[in-house]
């Protein structure tokens, strides 16, 4: 193939590719093939390029049989390793081979995500049930005349049967919020989405001896949303700072509005939910929005936490075009803001 055929040819194919030639020397590459292996490709040998010994013979066996290979390899950027497949093709008999690159590192995330996803929540459900299953065989047996012993296994199988309900509930939410159906938007005041928060949950922040107090403009704070999943980022920010934040015995919730930081964003509402508990330590803070990630697994399981909540806090924020940004100091508190842009 003549230079400048090549070249159109090479920067038409819509993945990173190469020309290789006879020893292995490459001819030609496109843009996108610079990006991930990095400066000007043309003349350089692949072993120089790509140091991955099964990718060196997937090409020779193309160029010596000219039938098509396919081999995967990792690539390090210097932070990240990245999985990459190679599939190779035959121009003709003198004209080498069309070297094919397919990152795959997203793909085998979202395998192994899925994997981890179906494994936490078959242990999150066989919990409840084997408890379940142990207290229907104690009141077959043992406890099968004892009134007081029947009331208070009975009440344990509520209290797990409620837990799988919560489970099922914030996985069937987490799944809506992460497919983008949401219902459609209408113009609120976000002043009184988180006024019908603070009410829901004024009763059990009464019982754990914590005061919930609001600050506001006097103005409406208008913002375009879907309010029934608003309503459920404020109830699980606020009932967290509740339940976690006791020991500090008050729950501060400011409403402002100010710029987003980042460029072009314009206008936002901001509400912050600070506690003044035991805080979170710096490393838990970049996974706390994973899904089922606890800092303390028997604690949270102890408190009604499904592990779930902050991961639909995170998406409902980020499909109304928003940020959760979380701060905590250990022994202090914590304080997390849900950043919204106003209507």
């Amino acid at each position: 193939m003549d230079g400048p055929s090549t070249n159109a040819f090479i920067e038409a194919v819509p993945l990173p590719a190469l020309i290789v030639e006879q020893g292995l020397r490459i001819e030609a590459a496109n843009c996108l093939a610079s990006e991930v292996l990095g400066g000007a490709l043309a003349g350089r040998l692949l072993a120089m390029v790509i140091r991955a010994p099964d990718v060196l013979d997937a090409a020779e066996a193309a160029l010596r049989e000219e039938t098509p290979q396919e081999i995967e390899f990792d690539i390090s950027d210097g932070r990240h390793m990245r999985t990459f497949s190679a599939t190779t093709r035959t121009l003709g008999a003198g004209f080498g081979i069309l070297l094919v690159l397919r990152d795959k590192t997203e793909a085998l995330e979202i395998g192994r995500m899925r994997t981890d996803f179906v494994a936490n929540v078959s242990h999150e459900l066989r919990t409840p049930l084997t408890a379940m299953s142990g207290i229907i065989e104690t009141l077959k047996g043992a406890a099968g005349d004892d009134p007081q012993a029947q009331a208070r296994f009975l009440d344990i199988i509520g209290e797990e049967v409620a837990r799988m309900n919560r489970l099922v509930s914030d996985l069937l939410s987490l799944a809506r919020v992460e497919s983008g159906n949401l219902a459609e938007r209408s113009p609120a005041d976000i002043r009184k989405l988180v006024s019908q928060s603070v009410e829901l949950l004024s009763g059990k922040a009464v019982e754990m001896g914590v005061k919930i107090s609001v600050s506001a403009p006097e103005s409406p704070v208008m913002a375009l949303v879907d309010q029934d999943l608003l309503r459920h980022v404020f109830n699980n920010l606020i009932e967290n700072a509740v339940k976690y934040g006791r020991s500090g015995g008050k729950v501060d919730i400011l409403i402002e509005e100010t710029d987003d930081a980042r460029p072009r964003k314009g206008r936002a509402v901001a509400i912050k939910v600070s506690d003044y508990g035991e805080g979170i330590e710096p490393r838990h803070l970049p996974r706390l929005t994973e899904r089922f990630y606890r800092i303390d697994r028997h604690r949270s399981r102890g408190m009604g936490g499904t592990g779930l909540g902050l991961a639909i806090v995170k998406h409902a924020i980020e499909r109304h075009r928003g940020r959760l940004l979380i701060e905590s100091i250990p022994g202090k508190g914590s304080t997390f803001t849900a950043l919204l842009p106003v209507a």
